[in-house]
């Protein structure tokens, strides 16, 4: 993975114009803030890689929730993703660390402000929206990998 994922945000599940690979999960629930985010999981590291490249839509409350091998300092870059995303890091206890808005098709590498345990993105303005910020804790969140 060389601490850098290629990163996209949709939950394929509820986006009609593309469909999720067939071996992630079903979507599970994120609650931040009173928000709700259907988020698929990306475990694997061939999961992470592929993140949602690709994906040209995603829905309002959709993303994708990357269980990093950590805590590690991570980086992400959204190279052939189409679709603007933001990218909240958390650490173990699902504390927000920072968030970073990313623009489509673009190498530029957008990293944790300290060693994160998981990645969350969705659609870019989504946190802003919400006022969501960080220190902020997400809840719902699956064991952190070993």
């Amino acid at each position: 993975m060389r601490g850098v994922l290629s990163l996209t945000a949709a939950a394929a599940a509820l986006c009609s114009a593309c469909h999720a690979p067939a071996s992630l999960p079903s979507p599970i629930a994120l609650a931040i803030a009173g928000h709700q985010v259907s988020a698929e999981i990306a475990a694997t590291e061939q999961e992470q890689e592929r993140g949602l490249q690709g994906r040209v839509s995603l829905a309002d409350d959709a993303g994708m929730l990357f269980v990093l091998r950590g805590p590690s300092n991570v980086c992400m870059w959204m190279r052939g993703t189409p679709v603007a995303l933001s990218v909240a890091f958390l650490d173990a206890e699902g504390r927000i660390l920072n968030i970073e808005d990313m623009e489509p098709n673009s190498d530029t590498e957008h990293c944790s402000a300290r060693p994160a345990t998981y990645a969350l993105e969705v659609r870019r303005g989504w946190f802003a929206e919400r006022a969501i910020s960080p220190g902020q804790r997400a809840g719902g969140l699956p064991r952190p990998r070993a």
